[in-house]
């Protein structure tokens, strides 16, 4: 398909063949003897990708906003003190979402571009008993990558429940759920774990189930609340039919071939991968000359980046000539700068080819619109990297 255009934004993604090919399968039952197989390996393959074998996996028809939907309302009642570290759009959305189901709501904001000190985060923590912390591992708005397994140790350390919303993370950055003790990891499927958009999915800690069963009062939220979605999981789990809600057939289909894919390639050459491609999409982007959101490369994104528009570039128009490129990129999402920068992703199946094509599409976009550079300063860092 030559006329066919690159999807470089932040989701959905660049999904593997073998996964589309699942979306065209006749769509069985959802009680069928090998749907009911497949599901029970998907939910097992989960809690390998997560790295949380003792852990509870959720598979559920619904966005990555159901998943963090569904954490707070199963764990927050009313009253209960929660904490957020935003560092973006979906920091603040989650303290929104926490706050509809009653809970009390302390936030610390970073700076744009930058993470909350953990020193800071461990004050907080010590000032008053909080029952949840959420935190967003990569945020879609800024690229920016918070330290999961220090913010992980640190809700250990004072007995908090620790959300990971981990939707531009997931199978592109580095998590061990169960090492590291974060109670709830949750995504959606049509980031890096491969697959198109219509899932919501989570793995939820023994700890946070245990905190769920002890409830004193009804979960507010009928789709989301696991006492309904649990007999289902554990169902499945042991090759039983059972019905809540009709699943995304065709999509848990795709789920299981994505993770297997994910678990044959291995964990550590994946994340290895996405930080071989991270740098140097960032390497690339700076020789051009263009600044990045992220303020540090410690707190710089692997599964996404954010530039900042040159000065006295037609950013209307610039995008556009991307795409006359054959490559797609994401506006900034940000309200207060959503005019000053613009996003690229690079997870799941991103390779060598698909990140020179993209550069080699900015690189001529610039030009076209009046910036001026050398080109191919940005497409050479792409091959030293690689």
């Amino acid at each position: 398909m030559k006329s066919r255009k690159l999807l470089m934004i932040p989701g959905p993604i660049e999904f593997e063949s073998e996964v589309m090919q699942c979306m065209a399968v006749p769509t069985p039952s959802h009680v069928s003897p090998d749907f009911i197989d497949l599901f029970a390996n998907s939910l097992k393959l989960m809690k390998e990708v997560w790295q949380c074998p003792s852990g509870q996996a959720f598979i559920v028809a619904g966005t990555g906003t159901l998943a963090m939907d569904m954490a707070a309302a199963n764990l927050i009642e009313t009253g209960d003190k929660a904490l957020v570290i935003s560092t973006g759009y979906f920091g603040l959305r989650y303290a929104e979402i926490l706050k509809r189901y009653g809970a009390q709501v302390d936030i610390l904001e970073a700076e744009v571009g930058n993470i909350v000190p953990l020193e800071l985060i461990e004050q907080q923590l010590k000032s008053k008993s909080y029952k949840l912390l959420t935190f967003t591992h990569v945020d879609t708005s800024t690229a920016v990558l918070n330290d999961a397994k220090r913010i992980g140790a640190l809700g250990k350390k004072y007995n908090v429940l620790t959300i990971l919303d981990g939707v531009c993370s997931v199978a592109g950055e580095e998590i061990k759920q169960e090492e590291w003790g974060i109670d709830v990891v949750l995504t959606a499927s049509q980031k890096a774990i491969g697959v198109p958009p219509g899932l919501a999915l989570l793995v939820a800690s023994k700890k946070a189930m245990q905190t769920f069963e002890q409830r004193t009062s009804p979960v507010s939220n009928y789709y989301g609340d696991w006492t309904n979605w649990l007999p289902i999981m554990k169902a499945y789990e042991n090759k039983q039919a059972s019905y809540f809600g009709t699943p995304a057939v065709n999509l848990v289909i795709a789920l299981e071939k994505s993770l297997q894919l994910i678990l044959e390639e291995g964990l550590d050459n994946r994340f290895d991968r996405h930080k071989s491609a991270g740098k140097a999409m960032r390497a690339a982007i700076k020789a051009l000359g263009l600044d990045l959101l992220s303020k540090k490369e410690h707190v710089s994104a692997n599964t996404l980046s954010a530039p900042l528009y040159p000065s006295k570039i037609d950013i209307a128009t610039f995008l556009k000539s991307v795409n006359q490129g054959g490559v797609i990129l994401a506006g900034g999402l940000l309200p207060q700068l959503k005019n000053n920068y613009f996003r690229i992703g690079h997870m799941g199946s991103v390779n060598k080819n698909d990140l020179l094509a993209t550069v080699g599409a900015i690189e001529s976009a610039l030009k076209s619109n009046g910036y001026s550079h050398e080109l191919g300063l940005g497409t050479a860092q792409i091959l030293k990297h690689f």
